[in-house]
């Protein structure tokens, strides 16, 4: 089975901080619903149980803006989730931080579970990725779930844009994004996921692969969702309406107030018909930014044309490009 697209629908909120569980309890780093096409999948793994030591991964990082730059201001961490200390390699944007998500684990396997906080304040720009691409490794029992909470307060400008996702034959996999966007705020989202690991010849071997966006108001007014259920034994993933005949896909979502939508989106769509890919690119419901999906056979030039268009993103938005490090995937100073 599978179904993606974007909708306008509301979402219930995480578990909260103060009487709920403790922020590393297997029961808070996990979404409060699953999807069918992965809870069906519920066992007792006959390795390491949900819960124990290294399968429960969280990471708590908030910043504020402060002296013409981005600080960190609170981090906690509990493997194998991880991260460095904030780097600054973009001459164009010095006071922004580069933020890396990393795992001790080198991938996810069954009965993890993953739980990423992040609260940019009033002012702030940061910039986050994954120190490589995210390994979902073959799960005889059980599944693997992550949750992404984001918040962006007023002025902010934040980029998630994580490294591609790779699911291995038998994984099954869910994660849960949750954005909290302030009206005045940018917030540019990004994911790429191949079919399988294309230079084994493995393609749409996976069990399950499920993923719900949704991106709310302080308010807690739904903005968009976009929903996404890949399950190539129930049904063909292969169609027109999500991989077709392409080895990977990509998705970036703008929500930002700062130009129109429209604009936002041309920009979007020229840059993807200059990368030669399958693609296109529109503006969000309510008109509060534009998202585009670009496909293609292989990783090098989806992660090309994506860069391309991250790159017209920028220069539309904040007048500076990509920094060089960053398209050589360098981040280091």
């Amino acid at each position: 089975m599978l179904t993606r697209g974007l909708t306008l629908a509301a979402a219930e909120t995480g578990a909260g901080r103060g009487s709920g569980p403790a922020r590393t309890a297997p029961e808070r780093c996990a979404p409060e619903w699953l999807p069918a096409e992965i809870a069906r999948h519920a066992a007792v793994p006959d390795t390491l149980p949900v819960g124990a030591p290294g399968k429960v991964g969280v990471l708590e990082l908030a910043f504020a803006a402060a002296g013409g730059r981005t600080e960190l201001t609170r981090h906690f961490q509990k493997a194998p989730l991880h991260t460095t200390r904030p780097l600054y390699p973009d001459p164009g944007r010095p006071g922004m931080p580069t933020v890396l998500f990393m795992s001790s684990g080198g991938g996810v396997l069954q009965g993890d579970r993953y739980r990423v906080g992040l609260d940019c304040g009033p002012g702030t720009s940061v910039h986050f990725t994954t120190q490589t691409a995210t390994r979902l490794y073959r799960m005889e029992h059980d599944y693997a779930t992550q949750l992404v909470e984001l918040a962006a307060g007023p002025g902010s400008y934040v980029e998630y844009l994580p490294e591609t996702t790779i699911p291995f034959g038998g994984s099954r996999f869910y994660q849960h994004m949750s954005v909290t966007a302030d009206p005045e705020a940018t917030v540019v989202l990004g994911e790429r996921l191949m079919a399988g690991r294309l230079a084994r010849g493995e393609r749409h071997a996976y069990t399950a692969y499920c993923a719900d966006l949704e991106v709310r108001d302080p308010d807690g007014g739904t903005v968009f969702a976009d929903p996404l259920r890949l399950v190539p034994g129930a049904e063909l993933v292969t169609g027109p309406g999500v991989f077709g005949g392409f080895g990977v896909m990509a998705s970036l979502y703008v929500v930002t107030a700062a130009r129109p939508a429209q604009e936002v989106a041309d920009a979007m769509h020229g840059a993807i018909a200059a990368a030669g890919l399958r693609g296109g690119a529109s503006v969000l419901p309510g008109g509060r930014g534009a998202w585009a999906r670009m496909l293609g056979g292989h990783s090098p030039e989806v992660s090309a044309g994506f860069l391309r268009t991250w790159d017209a993103v920028r220069r539309l938005l904040i007048g500076v490009p990509v920094p060089e490090r960053l398209r050589q995937g360098e981040v280091r100073p």
